[in-house]
């Protein structure tokens, strides 16, 4: 992955340049779609005593300022990525939760049109592919026994 400027990236979002934002940031393209505790352990790992609460605020300043986007996939916590601005969109394991950046699926940004945009002019489509991930297929059908082989339970 090439190195990222992000002290560059701060000040053009005009915002100024932070050891926490650069450990967010840092934690971030290191862990590509973790959670706010992810992120907070990697950025105590790097700065030591940070609280929660700062990390939480940060992430929501890089949000804010789309050097950061939220990724929410229903039912789990909130997830961050480097904000690329590319309209990506995301596959999700309904079994492990494993979460894939997956290109646009037609076409230029937004790449999805809705029959009525009711007067919007829309930038971006979000979607969430949903189903089950290779490795729990394999682990799913390595766990079944046969049914030739099954016995009844004993009452």
């Amino acid at each position: 992955m090439p190195t990222l400027d992000h002290p560059s990236a701060l000040r053009e979002a005009g915002l100024r340049v932070t050891a926490p934002r650069l450990a967010t940031l840092a934690a971030v393209a290191e862990h590509p779609h973790a959670d706010a505790e992810v992120i907070a352990h990697a950025v105590r790992g790097q700065l030591g005593t940070v609280s929660r609460q700062a990390v939480y605020d940060v992430l929501n300043a890089l949000s804010d300022a789309e050097l950061l986007r939220r990724v929410s996939v229903g039912g789990r916590s909130m997830q961050y990525e480097l904000h690329r601005h590319d309209n990506h969109h995301h596959l999700v394991c309904r079994s492990c939760g494993r979460l894939e950046d997956v290109p646009c699926s037609i076409g230029h940004s937004p790449c999805l049109t809705p029959s009525d945009d009711h007067g919007f002019d829309i930038e971006i489509a979000d979607v969430v592919y949903r189903g089950i991930c290779s490795r729990c297929r394999a682990a799913h059908s390595s766990a079944e026994p046969s049914a030739a082989h099954a016995t009844p339970e004993s009452p």
